[in-house]
């Protein structure tokens, strides 16, 4: 669905959709996880969510997807409607023309739903492999993501020279399906991220928000793009700004916390502690401490709908809008609770900051408000009939002795409101 932006600059619609490393623990048979993955895909696509992105990773044992356009061509597969996206292609890993012919077969396959992601690589062990030096990856992938988009724009054949790829005569033999096909940029902590945005005029997707100092940082980021953009004769739209939430909802507080304590306890310690090695990540022996830590932070929601839809509504007031809510898929809960937490989103949290049943309550207050002028009317209506007709006006007259005696023709006790319980009909006695 189209979203459109009012005069203060605001989103009308926020969309709603996921964000897929994947952080998978270590032990499960692979084969089986890239099917559970696949069917996570289908069951938003059946709730109604709005994008799903998926990354690119090639070591840490936990993020186990290495060609995100191969798993999204088998997700279109299996859905109909939610967007599918790259989430994100490392740039500096791929010769730009090869990535550009990718994204545009997945388009395909997708019938005009593909998504174009893009970042400079997350994991140093994956750089380290390819023997890619950290210093040159955001520098790559600026460069390779001015060359995609001239290509998708389906400009005439040209060259371009690089210390690391070359281009003779390039030009697609196919373009999108769409004709503006999404593409963010990643973001972090850093503005360059952002910057970037501005500089190509594209979306962002901010993925360091379920952190203590990505949060912090989120109120300034916007500006690094809108004065890029500035710079370099673009423009940028808050619509197309993605923010990553970490959640995890139950009926209750008690369930979710409940649910979700010891999958979150070994995700920070054996994940982010202990196979990463993240800055300022400690192990946390107390799963409740940690629990108390990160929810406590506003870095995850762990509770009710309502629980998620006020943090919602916080980070809107403190960035001043953005256009899609990606929740974070993690496996804190084990999968049934966790299609749950899912669906209760989609149930809940999705129409209350869309506002989709206002119509609804006002309708019901209306009628209670209205009541007794209502129903008076529909009664007259009704009785008008009856008495009108000899043989109804009998009935009503058979029934209003039964309510009186308290027994209907069956010598049955009368409930009114309740109907008649089996075991007072005589023949039950």
């Amino acid at each position: 669905m189209a979203q459109q932006s009012n005069p203060g600059g605001r989103p009308d619609r926020l969309k709603f959709g996921t964000f897929l490393a994947p952080h998978h623990p270590v032990g499960e048979n692979p084969v089986l996880q890239f099917q559970s993955d696949l069917d996570f895909a289908a069951h938003l696509d059946r709730l109604g969510f709005d994008e799903f992105w998926c990354g690119e990773h090639h070591s840490s044992g936990w993020e186990m997807i290495a060609s995100p356009e191969m798993f999204l061509a088998a997700a279109g597969q299996r859905t109909h409607t939610i967007g599918l996206g790259t989430g994100v292609v490392s740039l500096p890993y791929h010769h730009p023309f090869n990535v550009a012919q990718r994204i545009v077969q997945l388009d395909h396959m997708t019938k005009g739903r593909a998504m174009f992601g893009t970042g400079p690589g997350a994991l140093p062990s994956d750089a380290w492999t390819l023997g890619i030096d950290p210093l040159v990856q955001r520098d790559r992938q600026d460069e390779a993501l001015g060359v995609i988009l001239r290509l998708l724009r389906g400009e005439d054949r040209f060259s371009h020279e690089s210390d690391w790829f070359t281009l003779k005569d390039a030009q697609l033999q196919l373009l999108p399906v769409q004709d503006n096909m999404p593409v963010v940029t990643a973001s972090t902590l850093s503005p360059s991220g952002m910057q970037m945005a501005g500089k190509f005029g594209c979306g962002v997707l901010s993925i360091a928000s379920n952190s203590t100092a990505g949060l912090a940082a989120l109120p300034t980021q916007w500006s690094f793009a809108q004065e890029s953009a500035l710079k370099h004769g673009q423009t940028v739209d808050r619509k197309n700004w993605r923010v990553m939430l970490s959640f995890h909802i139950a009926e209750s507080r008690e369930e979710a916390r409940n649910q979700a304590v010891d999958g979150l306890q070994r995700w920070h310690n054996e994940y982010n502690v202990w196979t990463l090695g993240r800055p300022g990540a400690v192990h946390v022996e107390n799963k409740w401490d940690l629990l108390e830590q990160i929810t406590a932070g506003g870095t995850a929601v762990i509770g009710t709908p309502d629980d998620l839809v006020a943090t919602i509504r916080h980070l809107q007031e403190i960035t001043g809008g953005f256009g899609v809510a990606l929740g974070f898929a993690h496996d804190w809960a084990n999968r049934e609770n966790t299609l749950r937490s899912w669906d209760l989103v989609a149930r809940y949290v999705v129409p209350e900051i869309n506002r989709t049943t206002v119509g609804q309550r006002a309708s019901m207050k209306f009628l209670n408000d209205n009541q007794a002028t209502l129903m008076a009317g529909a009664g007259a209506a009704v009785m008008q009939k009856i008495l009108g007709d000899e043989r109804a006006s009998a009935e009503l007259g058979v029934m209003m002795q039964q309510m009186q005696s308290g027994k209907d023709d069956r010598g049955a006790t009368f409930r009114p409101g309740g109907g008649v319980r089996e075991d007072q009909l005589p023949e039950n006695k």
